[in-house]
């Protein structure tokens, strides 16, 4: 308990003295603003944060304070209590309870010091409009009544409403298969009307300033999600971001950054010094050294026991099942074959039953019990509910544990993946890869992607059997060229202007001078592509 308050206070102090510094920084982006000419790009922002910096929050600032000194009018759409329930604020024990839109506002104003409220300045000036929350009064009769199975296709003048609020839902609830019960019913009802009214806000706010472009947080929640639609539904670019591959980088595109497009040139090959940079990071990789989004999963990777290994020496063969966290904002777009990830393992299970001869591991991600972001529908959960910690060719492999997935691909016959990323990693290391789901790395060759259940199922048995696997020589050059070009030439450094904070997944201003933001790379490569419709991609050096 002590430690913690000692954490909350020095959180609470450096979050302060942070905010302390980007006021004062944006007292200097204010002075040097040069006359902005031409539309105003849109930056809209309700689900990057709360009560501090986090790292889209600080990619969102960073490039909006560098257009503004280019002399690139911006106009900020920013949440003002604007939604009656948001996905960050809600409370999933108590949904609800009252938002935290007090701290959060407090938290946004202290963002955009010295910029002038809309309703004040000129439209082509850089300005903030504050949107609110007015209720429609006919929208809250139309879906007072109605079920979660109905509110998840509602649709309301031509908005799809409910679609677009499913994936925040879900991320909130920590599931994918939603209960009808009254708390589902009410948040996916207050999403829906908050969704609604970011809508006419919005609407409103692009006829007034015709931007020539809107920048959103990935677009998976509803209010961005909501925003990007009405964008595009006007022949507007919409550019969405992402924290990088790489610490403290950030990826934008003007495609979907959860599914995170890439176009790779088909006469690119890695050169000696490019397959020595990847080898490089491989080898730190496999070795569990590395970061995501801040989060470090795997301190202390161990090699296979001597337990496991004597169990594996009675069977014929290793197959590997690797898992996804079910409410992760890639899942609406893995979910093309298989209507969900646990339908993926229903199936998987049956093949598994008929194969006693083989030994599968299968293996709960470690994201599922991330502190602050703990799943309510686990692996561990279908594991004891179908039974299969009975069944003798099994091995469950739990989210807590540290075995070396890279040790156990190098021993298997063949690897199954949904859309992890370890999918694209053991198609380097040379393995056969059956793919279930859309992954990253799944729109270039890189693995087995069978079109249909049937042939999932198919393609499944038939590697039980076989001899051999004959894999592809493309596949292993694709994913090599893939995680190269997610590595070194999306992911924007940014690590000159922002360091973690006391919690790794937020982030902290650096010192730096405004022509340093300017003239940085990532701010260049940016610039180029919202307003040149550039590639957002590093040049190579």
């Amino acid at each position: 308990m002590k430690e913690f308050l000692t954490q909350r206070i020095k959180r609470g102090l450096v979050r302060r003295f942070n905010n302390l510094k980007i006021a004062s920084v944006a007292r200097d982006v204010a002075r040097k603003e040069t006359t902005p000419s031409g539309a105003p790009v849109v930056f809209f922002k309700a689900s990057t944060g709360i009560d501090d910096l986090s790292w889209n929050s600080g990619f969102h600032l960073l490039v909006s304070w560098a257009f503004r000194l280019q002399g690139i009018p911006v106009a900020y759409f920013a949440c003002n209590a604007g939604m009656s329930k948001c996905v960050l604020g809600t409370n999933r024990d108590n949904p609800q309870k009252e938002m935290p839109c007090k701290s959060c506002v407090m938290q946004s104003k202290a963002l955009y010091k010295n910029v002038e409220t809309f309703e004040r300045s000129n439209v082509r000036m850089s300005s903030v409009n504050w949107f609110d929350l007015q209720r429609d009064p006919e929208l809250v009769s139309h879906i007072s009544s109605l079920s979660i199975p109905e509110l998840m296709e509602f649709e309301y003048q031509n908005l799809p409403l409910g679609s677009l609020c499913l994936p925040g839902l879900r991320w909130v609830w920590r599931i994918h298969h939603l209960e009808d019960d009254e708390n589902t019913r009410y948040l996916l009802r207050e999403y829906i009307l908050s969704a609604w009214n970011v809508a006419q806000k919005f609407t409103k706010f692009l006829d007034e300033t015709n931007p020539r472009a809107v920048v959103v947080f990935n677009g998976q929640f509803f209010p961005e999600a909501t925003a990007r639609y009405i964008a595009q539904k006007r022949g507007l670019r919409v550019i969405t971001h992402e924290v990088g591959l790489q610490p403290a980088t950030a990826y934008f595109t003007e495609g979907e950054a959860t599914a995170y497009p890439i176009h790779i040139p088909d006469e690119f090959e890695l050169s000696e010094s490019q397959n020595t940079k990847l080898d490089a990071y491989l080898a730190k990789r496999f070795q569990g050294d590395f970061t995501m989004a801040g989060v470090k999963f795997w301190a202390d990777m161990k090699g296979l026991d001597e337990a496991f290994l004597q169990k594996a020496a009675g069977f014929k063969q290793i197959v590997p099942i690797f898992t996804n966290v079910i409410f992760d904002t890639s899942q609406p777009h893995a979910n093309t074959v298989f209507e969900d990830m646990f339908d993926w393992l229903d199936m998987a299970l049956e093949v598994i039953k008929e194969n006693r001869d083989t030994l599968f591991v299968i293996r709960a991600h470690p994201d599922e019990l991330r502190v602050r972001k703990s799943s309510r529908e686990t692996v561990e959960g279908w594991v004891a509910s179908r039974g299969v910690d009975k069944e003798a060719n099994v091995v469950f492999v739990g989210p807590r544990e540290v075995l070396s997935s890279y040790e156990l691909i190098q021993k298997t016959k063949f690897v199954m993946v949904y859309n992890s990323t370890i999918g694209l990693e053991a198609s380097i290391m040379g393995a056969a890869v059956l793919c279930a789901g859309k992954a990253r790395f799944t729109q270039y060759p890189t693995v087995f992607f069978p079109q249909t259940m049937d042939e999932v199922r198919s393609k499944m048995k038939e590697f039980l059997v076989a001899e051999t696997i004959e894999v592809p020589a493309d596949f292993k050059r694709n994913a090599r060229r893939f995680l190269y070009y997610q590595l070194y030439r999306t992911s924007l450094p940014f690590g000159d202007f922002l360091e973690p904070s006391v919690r790794t997944t937020q982030t902290k201003l650096k010192t730096f001078t405004l022509d340093e933001l300017v003239r940085s790379e990532s701010i260049q490569v940016i610039t180029s592509g919202v307003l040149k419709d550039g590639d957002f991609l590093l040049n190579e050096k």
